[in-house]
């Protein structure tokens, strides 16, 4: 494989070309997109070949890879249209071991609604799992229609725009032991992370001997069956609370929407029946397919009572989470960044619908609402308060466990999109960031805290003596 060696660029290029998606996001307009990514190759002069059809399933992806190893190529392009994980971009990566690699990811407009392609986070899947691969590509994120484009999408193929392996620094100071309360955390994964998500993959051995976490791995069906078998008493609870929250519950399916607050329920009792410092569920396909109804309300209501959950059985996720709670001493949010713009030097930090409800701008407006994707209850949605956060995730990337820090504001601005989310103003410029996370090779999942707490994150790596990357000051 090629581990991060200098590739020889030309300037007549032959580009194989594979347009990737996901049928659960907005497939018409992830083919608008992909018509106008398009027309960009074809004016670029270079020879052009894979075909210029979406490609949303293994089959489809698998028939058009064989075709491309039939030509002699220069550089493959991914297209990351839609959101996808990374499983097939590291096929391609394997398979064109001594090509360049490129991936160009599409923006989409923050007009409020639903997360129609969410493309930037399938760049970030796809930059950790190169990184545990230790293959270098070159990455682009802009929009087929700017003015710019020609001259960008040269760049793009000429390297200028390639990843810089960046493993962080050791920092100094007088903190000498670990706080008590995060020695010997407890943990339980429920389920298994997703195919192609290498971003929640864990160690168990690595995170027992680095802070002494002890991981208790579950079944997702004993936690479905829990749910069923909730008493009555304990559902209607459980339903007061979020109807106190949520005062549009009814305009949803009520039968969804008991199966939702059993999950709270049965994921409560077992956070205090195993004395579980956090958890990490599997939070899909099986949630919807198999028992009827979202969990990320759930997690809402659990990250507010401070019994942190990451979804998508993110480990780490769980164990940056507790940190992050323990150094805050506030609930936490478990956040995707969807967005980075150079327009206005902002990104959209967000999620399905679980942020903890103290942090929305304004709670009476708070809504219950249905997953953008999979149309099942239950969800909150609100936008996130404007102030000073933190953002923090301890890291697996390139293989190396270390931290990663950012920090900025959250500024007043209309919901960008669905769910629970925010615009944030980084420390450091939008370009910046966006060249920072890359070269990290950092997963897809920081977790969210009000305030500044770079010191006190700094001490805690320097106790446990791990190196840090602080997002736009190191590179």
């Amino acid at each position: 494989m090629q581990v991060f060696d200098t590739y020889i660029w030309i300037s007549d290029m032959h580009i194989g070309i594979l347009s990737l998606g996901r049928s659960t996001f907005d497939v018409e307009y992830a083919i608008e997109k992909l018509a106008a990514m398009y027309v960009v190759l074809e004016q670029s002069g270079h020879k052009i070949s894979g075909s210029n059809l979406l490609l949303c399933d293994e089959a489809e992806c698998e028939k058009a890879l064989l075709e491309m190893q039939k030509k002699t190529l220069d550089i493959v392009l991914i297209l990351q249209v839609t959101f996808t994980d990374a499983k097939f971009v590291i096929q391609v990566a394997n398979t064109f071991k001594q090509l360049p690699l490129a991936i160009w990811a599409v923006p989409e407009p923050r007009i409020g609604g639903r997360l129609r392609l969410n493309a930037f986070c399938g760049l970030i899947l796809a930059s950790h799992a190169l990184g545990l691969n230790q293959r270098k590509f070159s990455y682009l994120y802009h929009h087929p229609s700017a003015d710019d484009v020609g001259q960008v999408f040269e760049n793009l193929l000429n390297g200028k725009y390639q990843t810089v392996k960046n493993l962080g620094n050791k920092v100094q100071n007088n903190c000498q032991t670990l706080a008590p309360e995060l020695q010997h955390l407890r943990i339980a994964r429920i389920g298994q992370h997703p195919d192609g998500f290498d971003t929640c993959r864990y160690d168990k051995q690595a995170l027992q001997k680095l802070m002494g976490i002890e991981i208790d791995e579950l079944d997702l069906e004993d936690l479905f069956q829990n749910a069923k078998d909730l008493s009555p008493a304990t559902v209607e609870y459980y339903r007061k609370q979020v109807g106190s929250e949520l005062k549009n519950l009814s305009s949803l399916d009520s039968g969804e929407v008991e199966r939702s607050i059993r999950l709270a329920g049965a994921l409560d009792k077992l956070a205090k029946a195993g004395g579980y410092d956090a958890m990490a569920v599997r939070c899909w396909p099986e949630t919807f397919t198999e028992y009827g109804s979202a969990i990320c309300g759930p997690l809402s209501i659990l990250g507010e009572a401070r019994v942190p959950c990451a979804c998508e059985a993110d480990v780490y996720g769980a164990v940056s989470q507790t940190i992050m709670q323990h150094v805050a001493d506030q609930p936490v949010f478990l956040v995707d960044l969807v967005d980075l713009s150079d327009q206005d030097n902002t990104g959209v930090i967000w999620h399905c619908g679980q942020a903890p409800v103290s942090m929305a701008a304004d709670k009476t407006e708070v809504q219950a609402t249905v997953h953008s994707n999979r149309k099942m209850a239950l969800l909150y949605e609100f936008t996130l308060k404007p102030g000073r956060i933190t953002l923090f995730r301890l890291s697996q990337a390139y293989g190396k466990t270390k931290l990663v820090i950012a920090t900025g504001v959250v500024l007043a601005r209309p919901m960008s999109f669905t769910g629970t989310s925010g615009v944030v103003q980084f420390d450091y410029s939008a370009d910046i960031i966006f060249q920072a996370i890359l070269d990290s090779g950092l997963e897809h999942h920081m977790v969210l805290a009000y305030g500044n707490f770079k010191q006190s994150l700094c001490d805690i790596a320097a106790a446990i003596n791990l190196p840090v990357i602080i997002l736009g000051e190191d590179g």
